[in-house]
């Protein structure tokens, strides 16, 4: 169901009116909050496309290129998740970092989750409760660092308890298409990390691509860990799981992968251990 155009534009941007509620904090020059106005979102669509199509390898389409900037339907329900460095600004030009968030109701205006285009995710809206899923990470370079990662993860806690968010997941990457080059890394988070069979999603069958093509025993898996991306790791820190299958985009040139984290796990306690981990 497509949104109704009398919507208000908080609505139109995922965000209620009482966003400024939801999340809120300043620590030092950082802050981290929900996009309150369209040009804040393009901020972070601009982010996005810096990321994913100029640093990256992503194809943009025409118009993407012609506004340098990121952008789907998705977009236009889901709540974005802003770090800012007041140093630099305290609107769209002080954004350093970003998150997209979809729950249940900003789904059904779109009828589907994003993630629903590379795996069979009905496991996922059967769970009871409230579900989020997390997608378009990307932090400006010369901004990528622990205090970053603090903040976003700050953010994605305070809105998870506000909406009693059950489980999180999405599809976070490897570079490149040729999942052989990861082979390691894949057969590791399979054997280490596959999510339990009642939680555990799988990749739609025309794109299902095969993660344990090592057996266990003839890799090392400490070797293995340390190719596993840093943002898939700090999934991992936080309890996460894996999903059956990895899926290959060709649109961003990259190797997906499923996570699934339950909130029950996001506690002070991992959060610190996420944010030790981020400086190995």
């Amino acid at each position: 169901m497509r949104i109704d155009r009398a919507d208000s534009e908080a609505e139109l941007l995922g965000a209620p009116a009482s966003s400024a509620e939801i999340v809120k904090v300043v620590a030092g020059d950082f802050e981290v909050r929900l996009a309150e106005t369209a040009a804040e979102v393009e901020a972070a669509q601009a982010l996005r496309y810096r990321v994913f199509y100029e640093e990256m390898t992503a194809q943009p389409t025409p118009e993407m290129a012609a506004r340098r900037r990121d952008f789907d339907d998705f977009d236009t329900v889901c709540d974005h998740l802003l770090v800012l460095d007041r140093r630099r600004g305290e609107g769209p030009e002080g954004i350093v970092g970003t998150y997209r968030m979809m729950r249940r109701p900003a789904a059904a205006k779109l009828g589907r989750f994003y993630s629903s285009a590379e795996y069979d995710i009905q496991k996922m809206i059967d769970y009871p409760g409230e579900v989020l899923e997390l997608g378009r990470s990307c932090i400006e370079k010369d901004a990528r660092n622990t205090a970053t990662m603090q903040m976003l993860w700050r953010g994605i806690a305070l809105y998870s308890n506000h909406y009693n968010i059950q489980v999180m997941f999405g599809c976070p990457s490897f570079p490149g298409t040729d999942p052989s080059q990861h082979a390691q890394a894949l057969s590791y988070l399979y054997h280490h990390h596959l999510a339990p069979p009642e939680i555990r999603v799988r990749a739609l069958p025309s794109r299902y691509v095969q993660m344990d093509v090592l057996p266990p025993g003839s890799y090392d898996p400490r070797k293995a860990m340390a190719r596993v991306p840093p943002l898939i790791k700090g999934y991992l820190r936080l309890g996460g799981f894996v999903g059956d299958g990895a899926v290959i985009d060709p649109e961003f040139g990259t190797t997906d992968v499923f996570i699934i984290v339950k909130t029950e796990t996001i506690t002070e306690k991992y959060i610190r251990h996420y944010e030790r981990g981020m400086r190995d």
